[in-house]
């Protein structure tokens, strides 16, 4: 799944960065909150898969849990290598991706994680609703009112996060031994079971023969169902998120902590295991023992396959207890995927230039989640067979996002083996992913929906946000301190030129053009301003001033930003507060259309610079007398 970036710290007015954890945790206990996303799983996974693959199902998962360890596991190994904070494979493919197809890439990407996210509250809600259902101690008055239970227990989970939600590593810690623990006994008693009639493997055995022919058969079939069992694939991303809560080494780089990514890549590994482990034990116990009408919609194993055995072979008493915690868990599970969201909406993209006072807002966040989860139930009717294929796309998509960032990681460092065997396994989730939207398309329309929302609202703000200064902060080197102190005991005169060929003459013409247009007395005190966009994409930037003499006479200060007009009056700003001195900045009209030019700089960062300079230094400073002075001619 996704990412749980996290559970930790969220309260009603959380900052949009949340801190790591005080005590990072040892990487055992940091799997159990990963845990309650992927171990959950076992609640529906087994039943899932059954109705997918049939009698194929034990032979299907197997299939499964092979790509998981020799694909899934040694590609979220290398990204927790390769983005140790946590930051994950969106992060990655940001840094190779820049410019404005990486940003469109990266919000595809966060559209399918909030597709993600979102299903697992409604798809865990659905089926913690049927263990609810079909407990016997549960009146006969709820059955048939699934839909209402599960938009209760999604209303549940927006209250908590509407309260607060405060440290979640020792709850999930309980839930995650009880659960497994629980599944572990129904898995061996089944298995006792099986064993003890020994023709239910034969029976099987020949009913497979019988309908698929040969084994080689039976394993192409196989690999073709595979995709409509990919839910058993759910947790790796989130194993990544977490990193930042997990130990490491006292004497760890804090760039690069190797003690976190080796423990890091142990929790992978660990949880891959007991997964697998247990995908392959519970898929073969219910094909054995349970009846195929049990499994479709109404059936008493539908969304609950080792619930049914555990009321069978253990008792109601056992029983009670195992839907108990499966539903704690789920309802976990639902938790860990709100902390998330708000954790992925506040990190991204106010980068992007959606506005930080909102997108950090978390109580509105959680109304819209919590709506968008209503919305999302109401559509599947709370059937969690019918969201599957929606859960699975959105797992798939992250995987194979993973699989191209790391395929391009390995290709940069020149990493020839490695690059081909990522390639092999990103063209594996490639494959899996669409034939999952060709034979399933509700993940990829609910996707496109979020995508659609999160690029218009973005680019909504970003419009609103347009003349905003959009400097995080402004750093100056020595140089260029010393020219400033040496004109503020006259008089600062800022002339923006764009950097052409940088000769003498292009100087030279530029103070004779500047004198004569301003009829200055002399051209004493001036400093040229050279902008650059290195990435017009980005919404805001860190300014770092460097100053530099050319050809011995004239003085410039460079500047980086991802935008001119609003790098510039940052800086004359700043200049002002830092001098006390109000400088005078020279521009000269840009010829053109200026409708041209507005759309130009909002897509570029360029266009008519005077005009939006100005327009941006009124919109910050408020009084006109302490505005710097702004000439153009």
């Amino acid at each position: 799944m996704a990412c749980v970036t996290l559970a930790l710290d969220i309260v009603e007015e959380a900052p949009a960065d949340l801190p790591p954890s005080d005590q990072p945790q040892p990487w055992w206990r940091v799997m159990c909150l990963t845990g309650v996303d992927y171990f959950s799983t076992l609640g529906y996974q087994p039943g899932i898969a059954f109705l997918a693959a049939g009698l194929l199902s034990p032979l299907a998962t197997l299939i499964l849990v092979l790509l998981t360890l020799f694909g899934a596991l040694p590609v979220y190994r290398r990204v927790a290598a390769e983005s140790p904070h946590g930051q994950g494979s969106i992060a990655m493919l940001e840094r190779l991706l820049p410019f404005w197809r990486g940003k469109l890439f990266v919000l595809g990407l966060i559209g399918f994680a909030l597709t993600d996210f979102i299903i697992t509250i409604t798809l865990s809600a659905a089926d913690a609703s049927v263990h609810i259902v079909e407990n016997p101690h549960v009146p006969a008055a709820l059955h048939g009112q699934e839909l209402w239970i599960t938009l209760g227990l999604i209303a549940l989970l927006g209250a908590v996060f509407l309260k607060g939600f405060r440290e979640a590593i020792g709850v999930a810690v309980v839930l995650v031994v009880l659960y497994l623990a629980l599944n572990a006994v129904v898995i061996v008693v089944a298995a006792a079971h099986v064993l003890e009639d020994g023709h239910l493997v034969t029976d099987w055995s020949s009913a497979l023969t019988a309908e698929h022919g040969n084994i080689a058969l039976m394993i192409a079939v196989s690999l073709t169902l595979f995709p409509k069992l990919a839910l058993g694939m759910s947790g790796f991303e989130t194993g990544v998120a977490v990193m930042s809560h997990v130990e490491g080494d006292p004497g760890d780089d804090a760039e690069r902590p190797a003690g976190r990514i080796r423990n890091t890549k142990r929790l992978l590994t660990v949880a891959a295991c007991i997964m697998s482990c247990y995908l392959i034990a519970s898929s073969l116990v219910t094909t054995l023992l349970i009846p195929a009408h049990e499994f479709e919609d109404g059936g008493s194993a539908n969304g609950r396959a080792l619930a049914y055995l555990a009321h069978l072979y253990l008792g109601e008493g056992f029983g009670t207890l195992y839907d108990v915690s499966t539903i704690l868990i789920l309802w976990f599970a639902g938790a860990s995927a709100m902390a998330g969201m708000l954790n992925l909406i506040p990190r991204y993209l106010p980068r992007y230039g959606m506005s930080p006072e909102w997108a950090g807002a978390v109580r509105p966040l959680v109304v819209v989640l919590t709506l968008t989860a209503f919305l999302i139930t109401w559509i599947f009717d709370a059937d969690v067979d019918a969201q599957g294929g929606a859960y699975a796309t959105g797992v798939l998509v992250l995987m194979t996002s993973a699989a191209v960032a790391v395929t391009l990681a390995a290709r940069r460092a020149g990493q020839r083996k490695l690059t081909v065997a990522f390639g092999l396994i990103c063209l594996v989730f490639v494959y899996t992913t669409a034939d999952n939207v060709l034979e399933r398309p509700d993940g990829a329309k609910i996707g496109a929906c979020f995508i659609a929302a999160i690029i218009t609202v973005s680019l909504l703000s970003r419009i609103s946000r347009a003349l905003e200064l959009r400097a995080i902060e402004i750093s100056y080197d020595a140089r260029a301190e010393s020219f400033l102190r040496d004109c503020a005991r006259r008089t600062i005169r800022l002339v923006a030129n764009a950097p052409d060929a940088r000769d003498e003459a292009e100087y030279e013409e530029k103070i004779a053009q500047l004198v004569d247009d301003h009829d200055l007395p002399d051209s004493g005190d001036i400093i040229f301003v050279e902008v650059t966009v290195p990435d017009y994409s980005d919404f805001e930037s860190s300014i770092q001033v460097r100053g530099v003499s050319l050809h011995g006479r004239y003085r410039v200060l460079t500047v980086e930003a991802s935008s001119i007009p609003n790098a510039l009056a940052a800086l004359v700003l700043d200049i002002r507060d830092r001098t006390g001195v109000r400088p005078h900045i020279y521009f000269e009209w840009t010829e053109g259309n200026p409708l041209m030019h507005v759309l130009r700089f909002l897509l570029f960062g360029v266009g008519d610079v005077a005009p939006v300079t100005r327009e941006v230094i009124r919109r910050a400073e408020s009084n006109r007398a302490s505005r710097p002075h702004v000439h153009v001619g």
